[in-house]
């Protein structure tokens, strides 16, 4: 519910004196891209090696004796030419598990995945860690206007707000759907916007043949070349579980593919309604949904960049709604990621992931039980890790500025800390001795406007202050953030040139798709 009128904007004198009770500094992005984490720690695993052997082998058993459906005539005469078995009236092609293992290992198991500022590409694979927004929503929502169709505005909103937040590393990601533009030239101006008000990378809908040839084209506009370097755009190809790749999909993957930019393979299961109610089984299906894909682009382009995907976990039984920030999408997310090291592919996984209609404590804790797996079992692209609600139907802004701080929070625990004889200080500590205190000494007056996190939104404030100040929850101040970071924005340098191209481009495009359906 939207909140009365009168609660914002909040008064200034008393805006600044909260904020200087708290010491807050804005969460803006530094003059510098911050430096992309890496994750230090061993991976967490869940499976044994046993286990993870027998999950590969009843894969490759579905994938044999199963099989999945393609429903696009040239994936079916990819996969025939290869020596696949294909039943073309059904659609349906039965993959051995050696043809798909060695298309599998042709797929890079590291790629850089290039911004319009090189300083802030971002490297797929390995240990690297790179975060990115939500993506797909219908509806957008924040405190003052409450819940609502997504518009043009909103994405650019979204966009603004990615662009100047150091934690993500992309701007872009489709985080709402403009309703107030036709469905046939949405991906036009998502990706003008995208190349006009951000410098990181971007990705963008695979969404069939025509769409994606559009998205390669504007992405040749901006970076020439697509693929001296490393690829320049991407987006998520969705298996349509229990084993079938639209053709959609399928054209989207293909057309991407052929250019030598991202396919991320990620299979949407609901235990106990796309696949058998247990989770091994489920992982099973979805290892093998996600394998038939990485081995088509590698069918298509050898080499070409994708990432092993995983979206499986629960549905509610009670209800039928998907269950998200459970203890199961915990497990499925973490033995994901250890089937993706076992066949050296990077993994694309999911965070911040909710099934709350509000930026509430059912949305942080539903969101830590993915972001936390997430990162300790090595994802190395985690998609929707800021905004997500209510089952991903809406983008909030006020939870994308609270996943922020999280994310931050994660980049800062992997950073570590040193052991050694700074750090150690036993010189202060014998100077202090029992009994005293460190605030004035050397060490510390040294140290302490960096030596800890420094929150954006945690308040903590003694509670008269607190209560004095207005009595302001999280979301009210994520409000505020999001509001200062919007007044901060700048965009950043696009060559004239450039950007006149893209807008002939979109113009051309939409007299040439006015009245099409993309969708059809």
């Amino acid at each position: 519910m939207a909140a009365d009128d009168t609660d914002f904007p909040r008064p200034s004198a008393r805006r600044a004196a909260l904020r200087r009770a708290r010491g807050q500094v804005p969460l803006i992005a530094p003059a510098r891209p911050a430096r992309q984490p890496r994750n230090p720690l061993p991976p967490l695993e869940l499976l044994t090696p046993e286990q993870v052997e027998k999950l590969h082998r009843a894969s490759l058993r579905i994938l044999e004796d199963v099989g999945v459906e393609f429903q696009d005539a040239e994936t079916l005469d990819l996969w025939a030419r290869a020596g696949a078995r294909v039943d073309r009236s059904a659609r349906r092609v039965r993959l051995d598990g050696g043809l798909v293992m060695e298309l599998v290992a042709r797929a890079p198991r590291t790629f850089t995945w290039r911004g319009r500022n090189p300083e802030r590409d971002v490297l797929v694979g390995g240990n690297a860690l790179a975060f990115g927004p939500c993506g797909g929503m219908v509806y957008v929502s924040d405190l003052e206007r409450g819940r609502r169709a997504g518009t043009l505005a909103d994405y650019e909103t979204f966009v603004r707000l990615a662009h100047l937040l150091p934690p993500l590393h992309f701007a872009a990601w489709g985080q709402v759907e403009p309703a107030d533009l036709p469905a046939s030239v949405r991906h036009l101006h998502r990706l003008r916007a995208a190349f006009r008000l951000s410098d990181k990378p971007v990705s963008e809908a695979a969404h069939g043949r025509e769409i994606t040839t559009d998205c390669l084209a504007m992405a040749q506009i901006v970076f020439g070349d697509l693929t001296a370097g490393g690829p320049v755009i991407g987006d998520v190809i969705n298996v349509s579980s229990p084993l079938r790749f639209d053709e959609r999909m399928l054209g989207g993957l293909i057309t991407y593919a052929r250019a030598g930019q991202v396919t991320y393979i990620t299979p949407f299961i609901l235990a106990g309604a796309m696949s058998p109610i247990t989770l091994a089984a489920a992982l099973a299906q979805q290892n093998a949904e996600a394998l038939a894909g990485v081995a088509l682009t590698q069918l298509v382009r050898p080499g070409a960049p994708v990432l092993l995907g995983g979206f499986t976990t629960n549905t509610d039984m009670r209800s039928g709604a998907p269950a998200f920030g459970t203890p199961e999408g915990a497990w499925a997310l973490i033995a994901g990621a250890q089937l993706a090291r076992f066949y050296g592919l990077p993994y694309r996984g999911s965070g911040a992931l909710t099934s709350s209609n509000a930026p509430d404590a059912q949305a942080a804790y539903e969101s830590q039980w993915t972001l936390w797996p997430a990162v300790l079992a090595h994802a190395n692209l985690v998609m929707h890790a800021a905004g997500w609600l209510e089952g991903g139907l809406t983008a909030s802004l006020e939870k994308f500025i609270l996943d922020a701080e999280s994310l931050a929070m994660f980049q800062h625990f992997l950073n570590g800390f040193d052991v050694d004889d700074a750090t150690l200080a036993l010189d202060m500590i014998a100077a202090v001795g029992p009994g005293g205190h460190h605030l004035g000494t050397p060490h510390t007056q040294a140290r302490f406007a960096a030596e800890f996190y420094l929150t954006t939104l945690g308040d903590r404030l003694g509670y008269e202050t607190w209560d004095a100040a207005g009595r302001w929850d999280a979301p009210r101040r994520a409000h505020q953030v999001w509001k200062e970071l919007l007044a901060a924005y700048e965009p950043p340098p696009l060559d004239p040139a450039i950007r006149e191209a893209l807008d002939d481009y979109v113009a051309r495009r939409e007299r040439e798709l006015a009245g099409k359906n993309l969708y059809a």
